[in-house]
């Protein structure tokens, strides 16, 4: 593993950190991410969370992250059900939408004034998300609407195949739902709103003044965390306490790589803050 572990030499701007995978796996926390976290606040450096799970809103992050000693606002956070729900509202406000998706992502978008519907006759919108609810029934009203009535278009709350256990398990996550309109109905999924979509990436830094190239993502996922850096100009760290293994890091050609790959998150802090610090791994 050595031969790939690279770590930056000095501190960037701001953090774009994912969640799953990255912080916490499960309900624990990864070794070195509080004090990590806590370091970069103490400087005065902006830290934002991003996660691709549309099955919690922010406010169940926020909560999430206070059980597991790191207060959060919830301004910090961004996921699918803010970038879902805020593309509608801007870009189709008067649309009726079908959503496919558990309740968080429905509370938020009939909060956001947007109708739902399950008449295939008037829907505009099918929203594929993680849905551990989908089934036939779901999968026809989507058909109906998209292929019958050749009315609605297809999106999707993120591109993930899968969602990731501790233990190596993991549950289908919503690309399962999006191929299995797809297959039925012929269409394409037109927009994406989770990573590596750059929605993603103005969410996070939102109000913040900073330069993108100054910025790094930091997350566990290729396909995912690393792509997104990589098509905004972005600064990547990829940790090897997730889905992505040191296999992954060899196979990838240089223009695919992330800027640095980190055996355990609080490499992040470059080793000179180590030293200053008197940090140790066994800390």
């Amino acid at each position: 593993m050595n031969d790939i572990v690279n770590a930056p030499t000095d501190f960037q701007q701001a953090y774009v950190f994912d969640m799953d995978g990255t912080i916490y796996l499960g309900d624990h926390l990864l070794p070195g991410a509080k004090r990590m976290i806590e370091e970069l606040r103490q400087r005065g450096i902006p830290v934002r969370f991003l996660s691709n799970n549309p099955t919690k809103d922010p406010q169940q992050y926020v909560e999430k992250l206070e059980r597991l000693g790191l207060p959060t606002d919830i301004s910090d956070i961004s996921n699918t059900v803010v970038t879902t729900t805020n593309w509608i509202k801007e870009n189709h406000p008067d649309a009726k939408v079908f959503a496919i998706a558990e309740e968080p992502l429905k509370n938020s978008l009939r909060q956001a004034g947007i109708q739902l519907s399950e008449d295939p006759e008037e829907i505009d919108i099918v929203v594929s998300s993680y849905d551990r609810g989908f089934d036939y029934r779901k999968l026809q009203i989507a058909f109906d609407a998209i292929w019958f009535h050749k009315r609605a278009f297809l999106v999707q709350t993120n591109p993930d195949r899968f969602c990731p256990f501790p233990g190596g398990r993991g549950e289908p996550d919503c690309a399962a739902m999006t191929a299995a309109i797809e297959a039925c109905t012929g269409t394409t999924c037109q927009v994406n709103f989770g990573k590596p979509s750059p929605v993603m990436l103005t969410a996070a830094l939102a109000g913040l003044d900073v330069e993108v190239a100054h910025c790094v993502m930091v997350g566990d996922r290729l396909a995912t965390d690393i792509q997104m850096a990589l098509d905004t100009g972005m600064g990547s760290a990829c940790v090897l306490t997730g889905e992505a293994t040191a296999d992954d890091i060899r196979s990838l050609d240089d223009a695919h790589r992330p800027t640095w790959v980190l055996d355990r998150i609080d490499k992040l802090i470059p080793a000179s803050a180590w030293t200053e610090l008197g940090w140790t791994e066994n800390d």
